[in-house]
């Protein structure tokens, strides 16, 4: 029985990350899937052995089992094979005493994420044969005509507060496809949209996966973001600080004129109510905005304004 390399299939090292793997069996499982090579035999065989190799690489519990056996492999070949005293027990669900594991199928993401591409090898069938599938050994002609969804592609975009904060319609390319994707007002940094059927193609017409956006919302040099609240700083001048008055603030809806109460101390924060960011996916619900007040001292003031301000300070005496 021939001996596959799995690690050597996907072309990673034995010690990669699930990341790593999941990212590999994505790129070389676009390039031979048979969708892309009609009537292309040897392509659909590179396309069987990937889908293989990463229904075990990327199963932690049947990863782990293979590379206990690929470890016994030269004792295998050693031995002239099982006939010769090899104990596949150790390793095969197929009897031998041992406590049978149960693995269970999945058609999502990287776990037979393009389908089953017409049955597995009898190394894979006689490690992994019984127990494969919830326990039940699935016949070859079955798994053949299986119809699979297509497998979860993940990517990431990143859009400006300004975005975030009035919602946009933004578009990215995915293999050389167009897509316009909704930006609502109030999404979160790190929020993850789902588009269906915006990720590979499904096999034996099954449904194509889906598209994991991940969003990213940008710093903004202006506004700090804190859930649904936004923190900002107001520069206000000496005089408006103690008499009184208003001052302008830029906010995400523009600038507007807020009152500054008389004697207003440096660091002060003043509270605007509904002024924040949107609350996702509540129409007319908004977080609140705080501007923290940084007096502006007087700078080049004239001798008349300097006098008046010593007459003020022997006032406070």
């Amino acid at each position: 029985m021939e001996y596959k390399d799995y690690y050597k299939i996907l072309g990673v090292d034995k010690k990669a990350s699930q990341d790593e793997i999941k990212k590999a069996y994505r790129k070389l499982a676009i390039k031979y899937h048979p969708d892309k090579n009609k009537d292309n035999a040897e392509a659909e065989n590179k396309f069987k052995e990937l889908n293989e190799a990463n229904e075990v690489l990327s199963d932690k519990e049947k990863r782990k089992k293979y590379d206990e056996l690929g470890e016994n492999w030269k004792y295998y070949q050693q031995s002239g094979g099982a006939d010769q005293g090899f104990d596949w027990s150790q390793y095969a669900n197929q009897g031998g005493g041992g406590r049978q594991q149960q693995y269970t199928y999945s058609g999502g993401d990287m776990g037979g994420g393009f389908g089953d591409a017409g049955g597995f090898s009898d190394f894979f069938e006689t490690l992994f044969g019984q127990g494969f599938g919830g326990g039940q050994t699935r016949s070859r002609s079955s798994r053949r005509s299986a119809r699979m969804k297509g497998q979860d592609v993940s990517a990431e975009m990143s859009v400006t507060l300004e975005d975030a904060y009035k919602g946009a319609d933004k578009y990215f390319d995915l293999d050389g496809e167009s897509i316009k994707l909704k930006i609502k007002p109030g999404i979160a940094d790190g929020q993850t949209l789902k588009l269906t059927g915006k990720g590979n193609p499904g096999y034996n017409g099954g449904p194509k996966g889906d598209l994991l956006l991940k969003i990213h919302v940008l710093k903004d040099p202006m506004f700090e973001r804190k859930e649904n609240d936004l923190y900002t700083d107001l520069r206000v001048n000496l005089y408006i600080a103690i008499l009184g008055g208003k001052a302008p603030l830029k906010t995400l809806k523009g600038t507007i004129n807020i009152n500054i109460p008389k004697e207003s101390q440096n660091g002060k924060v003043l509270r605007l109510q509904g002024m924040g960011m949107p609350v996702y996916g509540k129409a007319n619900s908004f977080g609140d905005l705080y501007a923290k007040v940084y007096i502006e001292t007087p700078v080049n003031l004239s001798d008349k304004e300097l006098s008046l301000f010593k007459e003020l300070s022997e006032l406070r005496k």
